[in-house]
């Protein structure tokens, strides 16, 4: 016995004091637990299917997720609503995969300094929105969030577009032919303000 657990004791010694080997077995444990975690996901149609009425961004929406994501307005707020009561009484309906599965990637995040974002969309007027942007203060006035002004003088880039809905729809988003070749014309005029207040604006509405 005594003997056992000398031999178990120096096997156990061995690996806290190889500094290699405890980087091995910790990557090999995180990366099996990954797999059993994530794996499955992919196999679930609740993660992989659309949620009956979503339908992909518009081209003026999509840029208006580009001009999001630029601005950092994730690290402010969420998109996902958690299934608690508090949670949705404040915000409405959880967030489901379903609804995100266009999305790439999705912009969940569970940062707070501001409202949670996920089921803006119609709660607003599009002229609210571009007040709200251009000042916030005007309309909020204890908002500590910054202003974007010049949203409203720069105009999207439509050009790159038509590359942006290809590389998409290689992800598995059904863009069409006609949806591609029309892109640039469907934002042309736009402001980037134009295609913010968009994409805010089809938020969560899928399951509206």
């Amino acid at each position: 016995m005594a003997q056992q657990q000398n031999e178990s004791g120096f096997s156990h010694q061995k690996i806290e004091t190889n500094n290699f080997l405890m980087i091995v077995l910790i990557l090999l444990v995180v990366a099996v637990g990954g797999i059993v975690e994530i794996v499955p996901l992919f196999f679930q149609r609740s993660t992989t299917q659309p949620v009956e009425g979503l339908k992909p961004y518009t081209a003026l929406q999509l840029a208006g997720r580009d001009v999001y994501v630029r601005e950092g307005c994730y690290n402010c707020h969420s998109q996902m609503i958690r299934p608690f009561r508090a949670e949705t009484l404040r915000y409405g309906k959880y967030s489901t995969a379903g609804e995100f599965v266009y999305d790439h990637p999705f912009q969940w995040g569970s940062k707070r300094t501001g409202p949670d974002l996920h089921r803006v969309g119609g709660k607003y007027s599009d002229d609210w929105h571009r007040l709200h942007l251009i000042n916030p203060r005007d309309l909020v006035p204890e908002s500590n969030m910054p202003a974007y002004p010049w949203l409203n003088k720069n105009l999207v880039d439509g050009q790159s577009l038509p590359n942006h809905l290809k590389a998409l729809r290689v992800a598995g988003v059904p863009y069409t032919d006609a949806d591609i070749a029309g892109a640039t014309e469907a934002v042309k005029n736009k402001t980037e303000l134009d295609a913010l207040i968009a994409y805010l604006q089809v938020m969560g509405t899928a399951l509206k």
